[in-house]
């Protein structure tokens, strides 16, 4: 009896080896980030021999039925294009890459006068701050000093915020979660020019929204809309997630993102704790999918069959790894094997293009706006720039 179970052991024990001989390794992330980097230059090559002889456009997306949707420089994405070429020329210096850097880059430099939205660090910083961090080009740094000086006109001392967008029926003064990407521009300008009034909107700028935006969960409004007589809160409302007491998936990213650029810029605890707290709030959540890439909203009704957000899922990924050089230890491994789980879903067949495909963009899936019936589970610029960026923050880290 004893031999029989000693001989059907080592048989399971060999079946167990067997098997798990036959399992395909895992692809290395060292081969992957370089094999994903590779193929995304030589897609954003085509992209930009695509609109070459459209000077005043840029990529947005590709739509359902197969149509490329470009913008001109007014559009809050405009400078995403245009600072990925950056990076891929940072990663794969090349003369075309720079060339078409350059081009792109230029076709954004009108918006340095604009004074009529907050998406100036988005637009200026993502494209001429990673040309002038790259090549030194003081012409650059002119037209992203100009720019600052535009984002700032739209500081109010009363609510303490940058407006987000203009007065309308529904609020009076909206300033929404995104507005803390903006931030990091105003950090530079004020490192640049030696002017700390740039740096103090920022930090009241934060403050008031770690005390208005947050619930006490750590998930975050979209919008809140102050009485810029009184500089109190009128209404907390959303525009892109599902209501306004949900959790709308790219709005906490932002959150994240934006608070771990307040802890490096000025090495205070509270926004430390803000960002890890934003983390766990997403991290341990019953919605959030195993492979990390969040749903549009996490509280979508139909949840497990709501649409994923790739543009969450990179963003997320690359403020993780940022993050993970802030903390511990064993936080920062949770962190990195969750940036790590991003990016191999996103660099997985579901949501990688295949060269040439998908009107050029590399990642598939986003949301823009799905109550707005916009950019609904297509290609986003920014999806493309931040997974990008995620790439080389963790090829260097």
């Amino acid at each position: 009896m004893k031999n029989l179970i000693r001989k059907s052991l080592i048989a399971v024990i060999a079946v167990i080896l067997v098997m798990s001989s036959c399992q395909p390794k895992q692809e290395s992330m060292t081969s992957l980030i370089k094999n994903r980097l590779d193929h995304s230059v030589e897609q954003y090559l085509l992209m930009a021999a695509s609109l070459s002889d459209r000077p005043d456009q840029l990529p947005r997306s590709f739509n359902a039925e197969g149509k490329q949707q470009t913008s001109n420089s007014g559009w809050w994405c405009s400078g995403f294009f245009p600072g990925s070429l950056w990076y891929l020329n940072e990663y794969r210096p090349s003369d075309a890459l720079i060339d078409y850097a350059r081009n792109y880059t230029a076709r954004v430099e009108k918006e340095k006068y604009n004074k009529g939205t907050h998406d100036l660090g988005f637009m200026l910083y993502c494209s001429f701050g990673n040309g002038y961090r790259l090549t030194g080009d003081t012409a650059y740094r002119s037209v992203m000093l100009a720019g600052a000086e535009s984002l700032a006109s739209r500081f109010n001392p009363t609510t303490g915020c940058i407006q987000s967008w203009g007065a309308n029926r529904r609020w009076k003064f909206p300033v929404i979660i995104d507005n803390m990407m903006n931030l990091e521009f105003l950090f530079w300008a004020s490192k640049e020019s030696g002017d700390p009034r740039y740096r103090d909107i920022c930090i009241s700028h934060a403050d008031m929204t770690i005390k208005n935006h947050f619930r006490s969960d750590y998930s975050s409004y979209h919008v809140v809309s102050y009485d810029p007589e009184t500089g109190q809160p009128e209404v907390k409302n959303t525009h892109q997630g599902y209501s306004d007491e949900s959790a709308w998936a790219r709005g906490q990213v932002w959150g994240l993102y934006g608070f771990v650029v307040m802890y490096r810029e000025t090495k205070d605890a509270k926004y430390l704790e803000q960002a890890k707290h934003i983390a766990a709030f997403m991290l341990n959540h019953p919605n959030m999918p195993a492979d990390k890439i969040p749903y549009w909203d996490f509280n979508a009704p139909d949840i497990p069959d709501a649409l994923r957000d790739a543009s969450a899922g990179a963003i997320m990924a690359s403020a993780l790894i940022e993050l993970s050089g802030y903390v511990d230890v064993a936080l920062a491994k949770t962190y990195l094997n969750v940036a790590e789980t991003q990016i191999r879903t996103l660099s997985s067949p579901e949501y990688f293009a295949e060269k040439g495909a998908n009107g050029n963009f590399i990642l598939k899936h986003s949301v823009g706006s799905l109550p707005g019936k916009s950019e609904v589970d297509v290609p986003l610029t920014y999806a493309d720039y931040y997974y990008i960026e995620a790439l080389l923050r963790y090829r260097n880290q």
